[in-house]
């Protein structure tokens, strides 16, 4: 028999909301649980490579672009983030406890197959275009997503 699939919306782009919604999805899938990870609206940060890409946008797509934290590296904590110095204690203390990295889960996830989906119509308002995000990802809508929730037992929203 076939195992449930694992479904989740990263609607949020915080590091401890996005390193949570990464060790579910790895443990899942280390269980042999087929996961898909729907990045929508803030959570499309966590894809964004962390280097500037040019690419061609209107005005409001570029203040959009530069309001946003680029990637892994510069997403700040949900509580506690005080400008900053709170991402370093986080990472320093992940650091000196073994736990890996954001950048090492992603990388991870993609080693166990994991679906991760960035939602196009997300993608549209807030300006990001695809040479922006991650290589290995997926793009598109809600449909798609519904459809993998609909496949399975396990459905968060993070």
């Amino acid at each position: 028999m076939e195992q449930k699939k694992a479904t989740m919306i990263v609607f949020d782009g915080d590091l401890d909301k996005a390193l949570a919604s990464f060790i579910i999805a790895t443990g899942a899938a280390a269980m042999g649980k087929p996961v898909t990870m729907f990045f929508t609206f803030w959570g499309l940060n966590v894809l964004r490579k962390d280097e500037h890409i040019p690419v061609k946008k209107n005005f409001l797509e570029k203040m959009f672009g530069k309001m946003m934290p680029r990637g892994p590296e510069k997403l700040g904590l949900s509580k506690m983030n005080f400008g900053g110095a709170g991402s370093k204690l986080m990472k320093h203390m992940m650091k000196k406890h073994n736990v890996v990295s954001l950048n090492e889960l992603i990388e991870m996830a993609k080693d166990l197959d994991i679906k991760m989906v960035a939602c196009t119509m997300s993608m549209d308002v807030m300006g990001i275009q695809k040479e922006e995000l991650i290589d290995g990802i997926e793009y598109a809508g809600v449909a798609t997503y519904l459809a993998e929730a609909e496949e399975g037992n396990v459905n968060l929203f993070i």
